[in-house]
């Protein structure tokens, strides 16, 4: 334990001090309250000494769980002994009138965290008698006077043994029953009772039903192992899943403790040792929870993430922050609780297989093996390990072999392989037949990410490819990626495959046409693969892949020219994701330098495969029509811009190109209209809108008064954004306004640009989503139109109404997100683009706005990029003079200033 039992609490020395205080009284309401008075005390001390010797020893969790049952016990110990020595005193107890009291559960195994539940039962021979009652009744009072959350049941021998084979959440409580204190005979009854009589035989019951159990629980968790916050007691891989191991070994095996598991052959002696240091692990995370929390806590929410990896000891290093360090070190443990459960429960299926597993075997087709491997419960096995192990490419032909066959890898292979990863050594990475091999995996059966996964997992992927070991559980601390690196490259991978086999034609239509039109599958399977491979160190993790992949893609058996693409794709992973989500494409030379950059139509096409499979491989939610709509628009762009030439894309071509489009939409117009308005609008207006946008404001600027406001909103469903277009006299400040606007109600901007028409017209287009990322529902248009018409006539004042709804959620305020802020008087031909990169929050672009009008900077149009917590707000602008932002003294005079917002705002947000 953490602290001698004595230290801790000492239950005779407690209940003599009660029972000298207690002497003559003869008011039971006034014995309880002192007897709670001492116990409280005790309790506390004792809570206070284990919470400082365990923030002096933060690993040693099981140490600590032992203390605290074992403080349980005392108390409990006590407040028996109280209630029917002092409170219900009987001199000549008759045989019905025994109780003994058991802990069952967490509490049965002697596992607790601070805040654990206390579950008891109380046990008599039969019904319980009035004495009893009362003894359990006052035990109960003094316990909930403690503050301990006690769950309980009162039953006889009987009755558990009839509840339990109802209901497999009391067998499981029953299974892990533990005498505390009281009748000692009928604790043992029932323990006789439960091993003869409900235990044993119902074996096979027990596990499927655990194992049902597991699955529902993972499911609810959200489904696999890697999710951002992490439930550390019921997620995959946490503390449960360990805990249905033990379960079932000793509902099979009647075993005392998780070693036993080891004795019964359930685990080898090495993977005990994993099941050891993942649960004392896990087990530590949840104790500084509870501390943290100062309630039962099990959710390792992003802001709890970062309190307990410092309380655990962790610290910065290498670039990385200390709880990305300690989130690594959980996601391996969870994973290492995964190989665990697939070695045991394939012992026990091989022990306890079911007749259906077998005939679902027999009938179907048997797929012939290679020499040297055979088929155990279904999965390959190998006939003999030294002949295995003689030829070091089996290491990786058997992942080959299981994606040929269709079949899964027996766990002894697992063991076998994780036991010899030594063998995959620099000799073995040189082989030309270990290149094939890997290059077939990822290329020939249409489905590598599982071969994958699991190679990830046994360590073979890091192991052949050692590059890829440091990105293995790697945790990104921010909100947009939902997995790790390694689990995020994997996803990218069966985003790929998906699209080739034509699973994703409607929702991605350009990238499955590029692939069936035929590209370099190699070339994109290997960059997709080493295109995060430089993470989790200080430099650009782009250069720093490129370099990487560098070595690595003729390693993997890629040529001069193979080799050289992946490095280029790797190093510009980023770019097109960053030119489509973070620049104005509808601007000609945003689409030529992107042009010069991708040089080729190959590299184009490869690149656009490549952004496409990394956005979706972020997570759930994160691709969006508005993003494949960018993406398209961008590649049509460039793609007409390689092919006919890069001075073919320029203004005057677009402006013609533009007008004529507005032409044969409004047919129904008066000549005189149609050349009023054709000739209203400056160059900037007919690039950058598409056509209906144009139509839109054509009808709401014809017969506009002075001081008349026009809006139209429409839900875009093909870009997952409502559009909002204004129409209204132009004035300083007129942007800010509308994104005040547009933040009250809640709206996301995701895009927008604004006009001033040479006869003085302000013509603004916003492209908003909901909380959700969707368009707005048309029922609450309304509500959105009238907010925005009372802000723009002033009736509510932006900066006042916003200060309640501009927060930072807690759990995200422990992101960190330096801002940058950079001028670029090259990437436009007429504005200059001031980019600023930083933490969003929903009043943010209102103060970026409102701080450039205040500084006479006239916003022509503005691009926003989300990623999770964080956003990149790109503004095309001038100055008051129609010019760009030249001077040096007057960008830093600016970029103070907007530093100055975005730092009060964040305050004021976190406030």
């Amino acid at each position: 334990m953490l602290l001698p039992g004595v230290e801790i609490i000492d239950p005779r020395a407690v209940f003599a001090a009660i029972s000298a205080d207690l002497s003559g009284l003869t008011d039971p309401r006034q014995a309880r309250s002192i007897a709670v008075q001492h116990l409280t005390t005790a309790k506390a001390a004792a809570n206070a000494a284990l919470a400082e010797a365990f923030a002096a020893r933060p690993l040693e969790a099981r140490a600590l769980t032992r203390a605290q049952s074992h403080l349980t016990d005392g108390l409990v110990t006590v407040a028996f002994d109280l209630a029917h020595q002092h409170f219900h005193p009987l001199p000549n107890p008759t045989e019905s009138e025994r109780l003994a009291v058991l802990a069952v559960g967490g509490y049965g195994r002697a596992e607790m965290a601070p805040f654990s539940d206390v579950d008891l039962l109380f046990l008599t021979p039969w019904k319980t008698t009035p004495w009893a009652e009362s003894v359990i009744e006052t035990m109960l009072y003094i316990l909930w006077d403690l503050k301990l959350k006690v769950g309980h049941s009162s039953r006889t021998v009987k009755d558990c043994l009839r509840l339990g084979r109802d209901d497999i959440t009391i067998r499981t409580a029953l299974l892990e029953h533990r005498f505390i204190t009281g009748d000692s005979g009928l604790a043992r009854d029932l323990d006789e009772a439960l091993w003869a009589d409900l235990f044993r035989n119902s074996g096979p019951e027990f596990i499927e039903a655990k194992l049902a159990e597991r699955a529902e629980r993972h499911k609810r968790q959200g489904g696999q192992r890697y999710v951002l916050e992490p439930n550390v007691k019921e997620g995959k891989g946490g503390l449960r899943d360990l805990q249905t191991l033990y379960w079932i070994g000793k509902y099979l095996n009647r075993v005392s403790d998780p070693a036993g598991l080891v004795t019964a052959g359930l685990l080898a002696q090495e993977e005990f040792a994993t099941f050891a240091r993942a649960e004392n692990f896990l087990w530590a995370v949840r104790c500084h929870l509870h501390y943290i929390g100062k309630r039962a806590v099990d959710q390792l929410t992003f802001d709890m993430q970062v309190e307990v990896a410092a309380r655990m000891g962790y610290a910065d290093a290498g670039g990385r922050r200390a709880v990305e360090v300690f989130m690594q070190d959980y996601f391996r443990h969870a994973t290492r609780v995964g190989e665990l459960t697939r070695i045991f429960l394939t012992e026990l299926e091989a022990r306890h297989a079911k007749a259906e597993a077998g005939l679902i075997g027999f009938f179907r087709r048997k797929k012939k093996l290679r020499a040297g491997l055979k088929l155990s419960q279904g999965r390959l096995d190998v006939v003999d390990t030294k002949t295995f192990l003689a030829d070091k490419l089996n290491l990786l032909r058997i992942f080959e072999e299981a994606l040929r066959t269709g079949y899964l890898i027996h766990p002894n292979v697992m063991r076998l392989i994780a036991a010899n990863l030594h063998l995959i050594d620099d000799e073995l990475r040189e082989m030309p037949e270990a290149q094939a091999l890997f290059l077939d995996l990822l290329l020939k059966h249409g489905n590598p990410e599982r071969a994958l996964r699991r190679m990830n997992e046994l360590g073979v992927l890091g192991a052949f490819i050692p590059e890829f070991e440091p990105i293995v559980a790697m945790m990104q601390f921010n909100v947009y990626h939902h997995y790790t690196v390694d689990e995020h490259i994997i996803q990218c991978i069966s985003t790929l495959a998906q699209i080739e086999r034509e699973e994703l034609v409607e929702e991605l239509p350009l990238s499955s046409s590029i692939l069936k039109g035929g590209v370099s599958r190699k070339v994109l399977y290997v960059a997709l693969l080493l295109h995060d491979i430089g993470k989790g160190r200080p430099e650009d993790h782009s250069i720093l892949g490129a370099q990487i992949a560098r070595r690595v893609a003729p390693r993997l058996g890629l040529d001069a020219e193979e080799s050289e693409t992946v490095e280029w794709l790797v190093r510009y992973h980023l770019l097109m994701s960053d030119m489509a989500q973070k620049r104005d494409i509808g601007d000609p030379r945003t689409v030529r330098d992107f042009a010069k950059a991708v040089k080729t139509r190959k590299r184009l096409d490869l690149l656009t495969v490549l952004t496409v499979c990394d956005i979706r491989g972020v997570g759930p939610g994160t691709w969006n029509n508005w993003k494949a709509m960018l993406l398209r628009q961008l590649h049509r762009d460039t793609t007409e811009a390689l092919e006919g030439g890069l001075e073919n894309i320029n203004r005057d071509q677009r402006e013609d190109e533009a007008k004529r489009a507005l032409r044969e939409v409004l047919t129904d117009w008066d000549p005189k209209d149609l050349r009023s308005e054709l000739a209203r609008h400056y160059a900037p207006y007919w690039q950058g809108l598409m056509t209906e946008t144009q139509a839109v404001f054509a009808r709401l600027l014809r017969g506009l008064g002075d001081d008349e406001i026009r809006i139209d909103l429409h839900p875009d469903s093909a870009r997952d954004a409502t559009r909002a277009c204004f129409a209204l006299s132009d004035h300083p400040g007129i942007f800010s306004r509308l994104a005040g606007a547009l933040a009250l109600v809640g709206a996301n901007v995701v895009d927008a640009r604004t006009y001033t028409s040479k006869d003085g017209y302000a013509t603004a287009v916003f492209w908003v989503q909901d909380a959700e990322g969707h368009p707005y529902e048309a029922a609450r248009l309304p509500r959105l139109r009238s907010m925005i018409d009372k802000t723009l006539r002033g009736e509510v004042i932006a900066r006042d109404a916003l200060k309640d709804r501009d927060k930072v959620k807690k759990r995200e305020r422990e992101f960190r997100f330096p801002t940058h802020i950079t001028f670029d008087n090259e990437g436009s031909e007429i504005y200059t683009i001031i980019e600023v990169d930083t933490r969003d929050r929903p009043g943010l672009l209102y103060d970026l706005t409102r701080t450039l009008a205040a500084n006479n900077i006239y916003i022509a149009s503005a691009v926003i990029a989300t990623f999770g917590a964080q956003v990149v707000d790109s503004f095309y602008v001038k100055d008051m003079f129609g010019l760009k932002l030249h001077t040096k003294s007057k960008r830093e005079a600016l970029e103070k200033k907007l530093r100055q917002a975005i730092t009060e705002g964040a305050e004021r947000a976190e406030a």
